[in-house]
């Protein structure tokens, strides 16, 4: 349950959900391989959207995804695609589907190289732009923007809270 009377970017108080995300999650490092799985595909389908709309069809992106268990993932077909893209819980794209499938292969990789994701990103450049430039040959459909709101999300580049938010630094 969330403090209803802190202060918050204005963002947050739009409904529960991203309140709740707010004060919880953004900004800080996932638990898990998957969750930096599913922060990264939740930004991945954000691109064009809006977050309020990515964030209210996250339990079925989780369903879809297998909990972005990554190996599972990761062994997803083209059957799998074609199944996902006749899903109406989740964003119906392609190219977002095909791509968070390849970025589960890809943290794959990076968990099996380094013993978790985590334990990469504690390796990794701490600037932001050797980080992108170490991820983006990596990563499908991730551009400077979904880069940006990634980092930020995980923790990685402190989140931008406005002025007044009781997260703010």
């Amino acid at each position: 349950m969330v403090d209803d009377a802190l202060p918050r970017c204005g963002w947050a108080n739009e409904s529960p959900s991203l309140t709740e995300y707010h004060d919880r999650e953004w900004g800080r490092a996932p638990g898990s391989d998957a969750g930096y799985l599913e922060a990264l595909t939740l930004e991945v389908f954000q691109a064009g959207l809006s977050w309020r709309t990515v964030l209210a069809k996250r339990d079925a992106f989780r369903r879809a995804f297998a909990g972005f268990d990554l190996d599972g993932v990761a062994g997803l077909s083209a059957a799998d695609v074609e199944r996902l893209l006749a899903d109406p819980g989740i964003i119906r794209h392609r190219g977002k589907i095909v791509a968070t499938i390849h970025n589960a292969a890809s943290l794959c990789a990076l968990r099996d190289e380094h013993g978790s994701v985590q334990a990469w990103f504690d390796r990794a450049p701490a600037d932001p732009v050797e980080l992108y430039r170490a991820l983006r040959p990596r990563l499908a459909f991730f551009g400077p923007t979904t880069c940006e709101s990634f980092l930020h999300a995980v923790g990685r580049v402190p989140a931008p809270h406005e002025p007044g938010c009781w997260l703010a630094r």
